[in-house]
Formats: C-alpha cells, sequence, structure tokens
C-alpha cells in the first residue's frame, strides 16, 4: 500500500474499543465507516489496515476482549504488613486483584489470607464495586478456587462453583503452562503492585480496615488515570464499553459454604469440628458429602441431599456431642446394620469383665446406645494395639476411677498406669454422728404393726 493514500483514515482507537462492545464485529464498523466516507478503504484493506495498527500500539499482549465478558483474577505477589497494636506482630495480608479485559478497570483488597472463605469474599465484594457481574471469570489454578487444575477438564471446587451458579458465571480457569491466558491479570497485578503496593511499603496499618481505605485512595486515582497510548481512562472506558453489557447482580445475599467429605460412623452420625451430625442409619459406612455455613450443616450422598442440622455452636462444651434427629434412628424391631448394643458387649466380654463394664456404661450413658458406638470401636482398636490383657487391666482402673470414656482407657494405657497397683479400694470409714434430736434414726423409717 503506497504512502500516497489519501483516503479518508478511520479514528482506529474508536474503532478498537467499539470492537470490544457486544455484538460489534469490525464488519459493522467498516460498513459505518462506508456510509460516512464512500470513497474510503474496501473492507480488505479496513482489516489490514486495523491489525498493522494494533502491531503499532503494542497490542499484542492485549487480547479481544468483549465488552463485559471476562473478569481476570488472581492475587498479588506483595502483600501488605497488618501490625497488632497490642501484641506488635505482624501479619501479611495478601491482596486480591480483579482485571475486567475490555475497558482494564481494576479492583484491589487487601484480605488476611487467601483461604476459601476471603477468595469468594474478595469476589463478592468486587462485583459490588462493579455494580454487576461478567459472563467469564478467569482466576489463576489457585487451590481455594480450582480443586484439580487438569489442562483440560480443571475441576472448580464446590463452594466456587455454587458462587459462580448464584450469580450467573462460567468459571474458565487459565490453562496449565499458558502464560497468555493470565497475561491481563499479570499485568493488573504489575500495576497494582507498582501504583498501589510500592507507594504504601513504608506506611504502618494497624487494622485491615484501614489498609483498605489507603489502597481505595490510590485505586480511584488509578483508575482515573489518563491512558498513555489512547483516549481516557479505565473509568471512563468502563463506563462506556463494560458496565452496559454487565450482569444485573442476583437479589440475594450469597452464602459463602464450605465442602469436606466425611464417612458416616456406624453409629450413623458424621463429625464436624468435634460435633457429631445423625443421618438415615440406611447410610452407615457410606462416604458422604458436607457442605456447612455458620449456621446450617447439610449432608450430600450422591449428589442427593439427605438431611440438614442447624450448626451446633463452635464452643468447647458442645464437643464431643451430638445432634440427633429420631428420624434417623433405626426402628425398635430392625437391627442397626450388624452392630448392636449387645454385640458390642458381648465382644467386651471376650476380653474381660471390666471391658464389658466400660462398654456397658458408655452405651448406658448416651440418650441413644449408638451415639456411644464410636468410643466403643475406639476401644476395640486400643485392644488390638496393646493386646487383651493390658485392655482389660486398664478397663480395671477406668471402673475403679468411674471413668468411663475412651479418652481415660487410651490416657491409662499410654501412661502405662495399668500396670499399677490400685489404690485400697476399701473407702476411709466415716465417723459416726452423736446422737442429736434432729436425727431421725433407723427406727424412724421402720412401718408401725398394728
Amino acid at each position: 500500500m503506497s504512502g500516497s493514500d489519501e483516503r479518508p483514515k478511520p479514528d482506529w482507537e474508536w474503532v478498537h474499543q467499539e470492537k470490544q462492545r457486544k455484538g460489534v464485529t469490525l464488519f459493522l464498523l467498516w460498513q459505518e465507516y462506508q456510509m460516512q466516507h464512500p470513497t474510503g478503504y474496501e473492507y480488505s484493506t479496513f482489516t489490514i489496515h486495523y491489525r498493522r495498527w494494533k502491531k503499532e500500539q503494542g497490542l499484542s499482549m492485549r487480547q479481544t476482549h468483549h465488552a463485559g465478558e471476562k473478569l481476570f483474577v488472581d492475587y498479588a505477589g506483595m502483600t501488605i504488613d497488618i501490625t497488632n497494636p497490642g501484641s506488635g506482630e505482624i501479619k501479611e495480608a495478601q491482596v486480591f486483584v480483579a482485571v475486567w479485559g475490555a475497558s482494564n478497570y481494576t479492583y484491589a483488597e487487601a484480605s488476611l489470607s487467601q483461604t476459601l472463605e476471603d477468595w469468594l469474599g474478595s469476589h463478592r465484594r468486587a462485583l459490588a464495586f462493579f455494580g454487576g457481574a461478567p459472563q467469564i471469570i478467569v482466576p489463576d489454578n489457585l487451590k481455594s478456587g480450582v480443586k484439580s487444575p487438569c489442562y483440560y477438564e480443571p475441576e472448580l471446587n464446590p463452594a466456587y462453583a455454587e458462587f459462580a451458579k448464584h450469580y450467573g458465571i462460567a468459571v474458565i480457569p487459565t490453562r496449565v503452562r499458558k502464560p497468555k491466558d493470565k497475561a491481563k491479570a499479570e499485568v493488573g497485578v504489575q500495576i497494582v503492585e507498582r501504583q498501589l503496593l510500592a507507594p504504601l511499603r513504608d506506611r504502618t496499618f494497624f487494622s485491615l480496615k484501614e489498609a483498605n481505605e489507603a489502597l481505595r485512595q490510590l485505586l480511584d486515582k488509578l483508575n482515573n488515570k489518563p491512558f498513555q497510548k489512547m483516549t481516557g481512562s479505565r473509568k471512563e472506558l468502563f463506563e462506556a464499553v463494560d458496565k452496559p453489557a454487565l450482569q444485573a447482580l442476583p437479589g440475594s445475599a450469597f452464602v459463602i459454604a464450605n465442602w469436606k467429605k466425611a464417612r458416616v460412623n456406624i453409629d450413623y452420625h458424621v463429625e464436624l469440628e468435634g460435633h457429631y451430625y445423625s443421618v438415615p442409619y440406611s447410610y452407615a459406612k457410606e462416604q458422604v458429602d458436607l457442605r456447612f455455613t455458620s449456621h446450617t450443616v447439610e449432608v450430600f450422598h450422591q449428589n442427593k441431599r439427605i438431611t440438614s442440622h442447624q450448626r451446633a455452636p463452635l464452643h468447647l462444651k458442645h464437643r464431643g456431642r451430638h445432634t440427633t434427629l429420631t428420624a434417623h434412628m433405626p426402628k425398635a424391631h430392625q437391627r442397626h446394620g450388624e452392630w448392636t448394643p449387645q454385640r458390642l458387649i458381648h465382644w467386651a466380654q471376650k476380653t474381660g469383665e471390666h471391658t464389658a463394664q466400660v462398654i456397658e456404661r458408655i452405651l448406658e450413658s448416651r440418650p441413644h446406645p449408638e451415639q456411644g458406638y464410636r468410643s466403643c470401636l475406639g476401644i476395640m482398636r486400643l485392644g488390638k494395639s496393646y493386646g487383651g490383657e493390658r485392655l482389660e487391666a486398664a478397663c480395671r482402673r477406668a471402673t475403679y476411677l468411674q471413668s468411663y470414656s475412651y479418652k481415660s482407657v487410651q490416657s491409662i494405657l499410654k501412661h502405662k498406669l495399668d500396670a499399677e497397683p490400685l489404690p485400697l479400694e476399701q473407702p476411709t470409714p466415716q465417723p459416726t454422728p452423736q446422737q442429736h434430736h434432729n436425727l431421725r434414726g433407723a427406727s424412724y423409717y421402720q412401718k408401725e404393726t398394728n
């Protein structure tokens, strides 16, 4: 193409920005150009000039991103120190970064960790900051979000998948060993580190709130700063391109839930943080998934919810306790799988009378005998580790101490107290009280005879 070509030239920067808007194609922009300039470029020449302009602008890293389509998220490598004003202890706060593909509009905040709660909490606050949701979120393969970073089918953390479903978003993690997939996020992180974190490096923050207030001031400055090679700023481009194409946020707030795999014990309870929750007894020994929030615990078997409970408070007095629904218990005339209180006691009798007494007292001490099965099985395993004779001796001491629990028997065996002689079992006789007019005496309770 000759340099003397004097045909009207399009505003390539405007063309590039318009092309990122939803539904806008290069062919449509050429048609609009032709309407204003009938003697202008033909379509093939128009596309050649556009590609040449992009190359000259150094936009090779800038992939074509459509309006409101992709939001790239990652953590910065730099952190912010948070100093405890009382102890002087310093914690490194992590910095979450979210960057729009089309406009480069940026969000950043500090959180105490990269755990699932902080990861999803930062996502939620970022979408509130933007006032809408993208079609796609592109995270790096962080363990909080991506359970299995497979090249072809990466598996999301269940809570992250729930988050995506709640907001109507597709989560497409960057492909392993494909750096161009996360180029937008890496550039965004680099800019945040240079223009937000570096200027704050010598400041002392005594709370996360204080650090985020300082970040927000510099973030506003970054988003309003004019581009070097294009007109406008990140915020202006976001308002013109990305924001009109965003999905509306759901009416209800997203509740962050954790997931955990568990196996139902023979007592048809599952354990969560030291508390035991019942499931229908037919699921004993089955593997299940626990979904839990700060208020509820749900149990799923093969993706089907089989029960739910109100979550017990995280307090020491609730550890080791049970939440049991009567409907989950086996009927009186049914055998509970292969385990019954009678079978456990019969097993204990083979070891000795004191072992049987401990097992029987454990079962009697619970509102439902099945709640003691777990402790009984623990004692059974102690017999395999230490032998029957030592277990019987340990249970004899536990009986003497009237301490009927797995932990008590375990402690006796661990400290070899089963080999020590028992203290005198005969209690010290108490002195007989002297006669007093307020004491009725044994004859008071004798029936009168006619």
